[in-house]
């Protein structure tokens, strides 16, 4: 009798061990995105999740068409020449809500990782900060520092690290 009972206690504790796909209702994990037969999503030109970027945004002539807030070396106030790029910017999502905006803040390559990871921080936060004042709402911006790591200019000089001290704005769809 005790040798019949080892090996039945034995099947019952791998049997409560093993797992099997859960069957039930409630699903846990990210919802799958539907695909064509083919598996592939059409995507046309310009669209951004279902809304096309109005053409003022990408004119040359526009001042929308311009994304970037240069920083002087080591600082995040924007200085007084960005601050109508700012103004245009906040104003176009102030007037279209349903437009979400992420802005990058950069550094040049000299300081630390982290430190240069900090200030780039510090700057798009300083752009995000004007808008918000400028009546953007809250979920409509994002900032985050690359620091140093996307430079925009890869020479040893002034003129090049000025360049990569700057913040980009970019709309949904473009980042």
């Amino acid at each position: 009798m005790k040798k019949l009972i080892v090996p039945v206690l034995l099947a019952v504790l791998l049997g409560a061990c093993s797992s099997s796909p859960d069957t039930g209702a409630e699903q846990t994990g990210a919802p799958v995105e539907s695909r064509s037969s083919d598996g592939v999503k059409t995507v046309t030109a310009g669209d951004v999740g279902g809304t096309k970027l109005p053409a003022i945004l990408t004119d040359p002539k526009s001042i929308l068409s311009k994304r970037s807030v240069y920083f002087d070396y080591d600082r995040f106030d924007i200085k007084p020449e960005f601050k109508d790029l700012v103004a245009a910017h906040a104003k176009f999502l102030v007037d279209n809500r349903q437009f979400k905006m992420l802005i990058q803040g950069h550094t040049d390559e000299r300081g630390s990782r982290e430190y240069n990871l900090a200030l780039g921080q510090k700057r798009a936060d300083a752009i995000k900060k004007a808008m918000l004042l400028l009546g953007v709402r809250e979920d409509q911006i994002e900032s985050v520092s690359l620091g140093e790591e996307k430079p925009s200019c890869i020479e040893q000089s002034e003129s090049c690290w000025s360049k990569n001290r700057r913040g980009d704005m970019l709309y949904a769809g473009e980042f």
